[in-house]
């Protein structure tokens, strides 16, 4: 039976506004949820909002104040944790009586939690006796999910001071982990994405919250986002060396998630999974190793046994069967549930335009996009507000956009100063350019389409928030834009967090199309159809010899997973036939891949 009193999901980071606030509404219902921290106008922006729904006035954190960006963070973690234990005090002396929050926050626990048993059983019994013991000591184990925030490790532009000095330990990620280090926050975790930042781990090394609890525990944790084992191991013990422990390893999958995509070479998700379950032991014991050397070398304390080391999983999960044999499979601890979380306004915050279209969205309008400017792939929902607003620049000669945020301005292709390839001074340089050069008319036009996609992200995934609540985040730059992964057409309806959470849990079904392919299925045919693009791309550049490795790599792990894909017990067995059918197409897809381009290695 199920022992923690939380859930067994949590929401993962959804741009910058979709999860800004999300544990002010799902935390006091004991389901965690991650806030993005890197965007800090956006912060101060939620600090003016949320400050007076609670009766305490509204003081600026302005950009003249040292270290402003730590110190929004730090007080807007601090202020949506007060409003959590808030919220948590008063669900714990609620009456058990129907429409009750206390009601709602046992109600949504699974059916396999031991604490929801005990409340059924109270709901159930006629001995008055018995049913307030019961209500009192289900009282105390209402808990809060916890307030986690992420840091995108790349997204870590230096800042310099108004003499023009760069500003020491003051860049974007670096003070985003300071300001969440400086948090009174407990029970929480930092999430590290987008692969290795050694600037910002060595900087970790020296901020409080992260060291063990005489109890064995953290008061503030370390999890890192990985594609891949490999990817784990690496990054996992560099940490270790230093003194750090990773308390959970959260894998996603390459190409079957929202926001930016980061393919493998051909790895998916099911035999990575299966990877992680083998070796966990072995990673545990690898880690524990060298955590253990580093804490005796800096502390002379000796550390017996190893802390506790979680694997969670996200992308593409949208049933309560997948959800199920992921968890017993391959004994993940939580399940990331994000793209279908943005259809709940009770969990997410999206502006109204915004929801009707991921409510509408069909398969054509949700592509891999070339559009962020952070030089990698990225899912993208057409039809937005800021698509439409790119069009029209373009149209009037005029694209590119405004940079008012420049945290992805990274290129110095032109220009000694970074600036972001989404910017309208980028765009016009690089169009220049792009005319000096001897390119045919096909060539021209695909490197001039690949310039004019890319789009500001920085104030198009934070306006969605600035809409709702009526506030202002940047003066006439109102535009939005949203990066579900391809799950969202499989739903279509908004519903309430009672409803999603009884979908997660098999207690009702919400799906829009009556057959989805398997969440296995739907990644095998993403990467397939990706390895086409790159093929089809390198073939018109003559750039396929160079990277006949890569592509020999990518076939045989492709292989390797339909393969065991088809011995996979206890996988998708209400359709098991269709399952091994769509194996088999995935497989001739492949045969006519390597027909087509016969250099690469059967």
């Amino acid at each position: 039976m199920y022992n923690n009193p939380h859930h067994k999901f949590h929401i993962p980071v959804m741009g910058l506004a979709y999860t800004i606030d999300s544990p002010v509404k799902v935390a006091q219902f004991g389901i965690s949820s991650v806030i993005s921290v890197v965007e800090n106008r956006l912060i101060e922006m939620m600090r003016k909002h949320y400050y007076p729904t609670i009766g305490l006035p509204y003081q600026p954190i302005t950009v003249h104040e040292e270290d402003f960006r730590a110190k929004r963070i730090t007080d807007y973690l601090n202020l949506v944790n007060t409003i959590v234990h808030a919220q948590i005090e008063k669900i714990k002396i609620a009456a058990f009586e129907k429409g009750s929050e206390i009601v709602k926050y046992f109600d949504m626990l699974p059916e396999d939690s031991k604490i929801k048993h005990l409340y059924n059983q109270m709901m159930k019994t006629a001995d008055v006796k018995e049913k307030n013991q019961l209500e009192e000591y289900l009282r105390t184990q209402i808990q809060p999910g916890s307030i986690d925030v992420n840091i995108m490790t790349k997204t870590d532009r230096n800042n310099f001071d108004q003499s023009g000095e760069l500003i020491e330990d003051g860049s974007d990620a670096v003070a985003a982990l300071r300001g969440y280090s400086q948090s009174k926050l407990q029970n929480s975790s930092v999430i590290f994405s987008a692969g290795t930042n050694l600037r910002l781990y060595n900087y970790l090394e020296r901020c409080e919250g992260f060291d063990m609890n005489d109890d064995g525990g953290f008061t503030k944790k370390v999890v890192i986002k990985v594609s891949d084992f490999r990817s784990a191991l690496i990054q996992g013990k560099y940490l270790a060396k230093k003194g750090i422990w990773v308390s959970e390893f959260r894998i996603e999958s390459g190409l079957n998630c929202g926001g930016h995509a980061f393919a493998t070479e051909g790895y998916l998700l099911g035999p990575i999974l299966e990877e992680f379950k083998s070796k966990k032991q072995e990673l545990i014991n690898s880690l524990f190793g060298l955590y253990k050397n580093a804490i005796q070398q800096k502390t002379e304390l000796e550390i017996c046994n190893p802390p506790e080391l979680k694997i969670t999983v996200q992308g593409g999960i949208g049933t309560h069967q997948e959800d199920d044999f992921l968890h017993r499979h391959y004994q993940v601890e939580s399940t990331g549930w994000g793209t279908p979380f943005l259809l709940v306004p009770e969990a997410t915050t999206v502006d109204d335009d915004t929801l009707k279209l991921l409510c509408d969205a069909k398969e054509k309008d949700v592509i891999l996009s070339h559009n962020s400017p952070f030089g990698v792939r990225f899912h993208y929902l057409k039809g937005t507000s800021a698509d439409k607003e790119k069009q029209a620049r373009i149209d009037a000669g005029k694209p590119g956009s405004p940079c008012t945020e420049k945290h992805l301005a990274f290129n110095t292709e032109f220009t000694k100063e970074p600036i972001c390839t989404a910017s309208r001074k980028y765009q016009k340089l690089k169009m220049a350019q792009l005319l000096t050069l001897d390119l045919s008319e096909a060539e021209y036009n695909r490197q001039l389409t690949e310039v004019l996609d890319k789009e500001c992200l920085c104030i198009g995934l934070s306006n969605a928030a600035a809409i709702k609540y009526s506030e202002t985040l940047s003066k006439n730059l109102n535009a939005v834009n949203v990066c579900p992964g391809p799950n969202i057409v499989n739903f279509s309806e908004v519903v309430s967090l009672q409803t999603m959470t009884d979908h997660i849990y098999g207690r009702k079904n919400i799906l829009a199309n009556t057959y989805r392919p398997h969440m296995f299925i739907t990644e095998l045919n993403l990467y397939i159809n990706y390895l086409k693009e790159q093929l089809e791309s390198d073939f018109k550049t003559n750039g396929l010899t160079e990277r006949k490795k890569y592509y020999d790599s990518f076939f045989k792990n492709i292989k390797a997973g339909i393969a065991y894909y088809h011995q996979l017990p206890g996988i998708a067995q209400t359709f098991r036939k269709l399952f091994i059918s769509q194996l088999n197409n995935a497989t001739f897809e492949l045969q006519l891949l390597n027909f087509q381009y016969p250099f690469i290695t059967e």
